[in-house]
């Protein structure tokens, strides 16, 4: 297909007919200095993990840019007898042939952090996260008692940097006070001829590699691969296979892949697992939802609980996959970026690191009332 017919195809299905060169997309990053408790690239990553005392960190796979990707893991495994992968298991209509959770004392936990690079909302709060477990405090100094308390509970896990790749092509290190544009340029990028990509026809080439490719965006690694629509069954990439084996050994009872956009925050649908982890996860939204009301911050609609189907039915990505391979409840999480468009979520950089921070206290509560209840998950 050429350029031509390509660009045509792309308005016909909507996408933004304007453009933006690589040297104008720099020169609109603001001059502004951003917060210590900001992290918005994985320079210095590696050596802020060295540091950690309470908790194991260990690199599970290379990007194609030679980058390392990060488990950081709290709490010590409970051994569990199994006897099949997760999908026999349900064959044989028993998911403890898998692993039996109801038989752990702790939730497992698993944070998956931006597959898209340039979402970096989630690697700011992962690594806060780390920093409360760590000492109780996040990186603003202010005091975290009730998030580490929980945390103490569980067995966590986490990815903070699940595509080093497109974190490092991410240049703005923050999309909040950009607009639009910057999103769809840093985020989807560019064709050869400089019309932005946007999204959802960024999606129409996989790997994003070739002559009709112009800025590849930070959805996708150095080799045009995007994490979470990687294709599971021969993967095209080394950090899908990655983030899947965690979870296919540690089964945890709750996990989330988290991404950014420009509305309020959101719990969506997983798509392609039992309507029960669908309710389970418009519970834990609910949940969820009410916390960010007491404390004053926004918040969107709650998922809908369908099955599949539709002319343009959901794809079975990345969470999707997870599920399939340990039984997780499990979710993507948007957060806003901050943007100045007309219709995006008015937030700053402290209420975003709030919104992230609220979302994992939510998240463990609801994961400790499964295990105080005796319903982990499947």
């Amino acid at each position: 297909m050429s350029i031509c017919t390509a660009a045509m195809i792309a308005l016909a299905l909507g996408a933004a007919d304007d453009a933006m060169t690589y040297r104008e997309a720099k020169s609109r990053i603001p001059v502004r200095e951003l917060p210590t408790f900001w992290i918005g690239d994985v320079a210095g990553l590696a050596a802020r993990l060295e540091r950690i005392e309470r908790g194991t960190v260990r690199v599970i796979a290379r990007s194609p840019g030679g980058r390392p990707l990060h488990l950081v893991a709290f709490g010590t495994p409970e051994p569990v007898a199994r006897a099949a992968n997760f999908n026999s298991a349900i064959g044989a209509r028993d998911a403890s042939a898998y692993l039996d959770k109801s038989a752990r004392t702790k939730p497992v936990v698993y944070f998956i952090g931006p597959v898209h690079g340039h979402e970096i909302e989630a690697l700011t709060g992962l690594v806060n996260l780390i920093e409360v477990i760590e000492t109780g405090r996040d990186l603003r100094g202010t005091e975290q008692p009730a998030l580490r308390a929980l945390a103490d509970q569980c067995r966590i896990l986490i990815v903070p940097d699940a595509n080093p790749d497109g974190i490092a092509r991410f240049e703005p290190r923050a999309l909040y006070g950009m607009d639009g544009r910057d999103l769809r340029f840093w985020g989807q990028g560019t064709w050869a001829d400089d019309s932005l990509c946007g999204w959802p026809e960024c999606k129409a080439l996989h790997p994003m590699a070739g002559p009709r490719v112009g800025f590849v965006g930070c959805y996708f690694n150095d080799a045009g691969v995007n994490p979470m629509h990687d294709e599971f069954t021969a993967p095209m990439g080394p950090e899908a296979p990655s983030l899947l084996e965690v979870a296919r050994e540690e089964g945890p009872d709750l996990a989330v892949s988290l991404h950014s956009f420009e509305a309020a925050p959101a719990l969506l649908r997983p798509a392609y697992v039992t309507t029960e982890v669908q309710e389970q996860a418009r519970a834990l939204a609910a949940a969820y939802y009410v916390l960010l009301e007491e404390r004053g911050l926004p918040h969107g609609g709650l998922p809908n609980v369908v099955p599949e189907g539709g002319l343009h039915p959901a794809p079975f990505n990345l969470a999707s996959a997870v599920y399939h391979v340990s039984g997780a409840t499990v979710f993507t999480f948007e957060c806003p970026h901050g943007l100045t468009s007309e219709k995006a979520c008015a937030v700053d950089l402290e209420q975003i690191l709030d919104i992230q921070l609220t979302l994992y206290e939510a998240m463990l509560r609801f994961a400790l009332d499964a295990i105080a209840s005796g319903k982990p998950g499947s």
